[in-house]
């Protein structure tokens, strides 16, 4: 699967640049079969240090290496997955408190889409 399309490459760099800025995510990366959602919001100039909220194990704001994410291999020859109908809509920041708060993006997840906020 392409973790990224061009024009989401495009968005995530355009945000990178604006520093002190609430962005909405852009696009979700998920590991199917376990621990592991990623809400991305920025990528640096190098294509490769992408920012936003982490979630395996505890959600946190943080950077991670998307070339890392396309190495990871996992059961059946599988990797980490593109949520494909993932909307972000909401700021990153309201996503990472009510990640916080229940625990997990997907438990998060749930919640705002049953408040029709996601």
């Amino acid at each position: 699967m392409i973790l990224l399309t061009a024009s989401q490459r495009a968005q995530l760099l355009a945000n990178g640049r604006q520093a002190d800025t609430d962005h909405i995510p852009v696009v979700k990366f998920f590991n199917p079969f376990g621990a592991g959602v990623w809400l991305a919001t920025e990528l640096d100039e190098d294509g490769d240090i992408m920012f936003g909220l982490a979630d395996i194990g505890y959600p946190e704001l943080g950077s991670w290496s998307l070339n890392e994410l396309r190495s990871i291999r996992l059961p059946f020859g599988m990797g980490i997955e593109r949520d494909l109908l993932f909307t972000g809509d909401l700021p990153i920041s309201v996503w990472a408190e009510t990640a916080r708060e229940t625990g997990s993006i997907r438990y998060a997840e749930r919640l705002l889409y049953r408040s029709g906020f996601g």
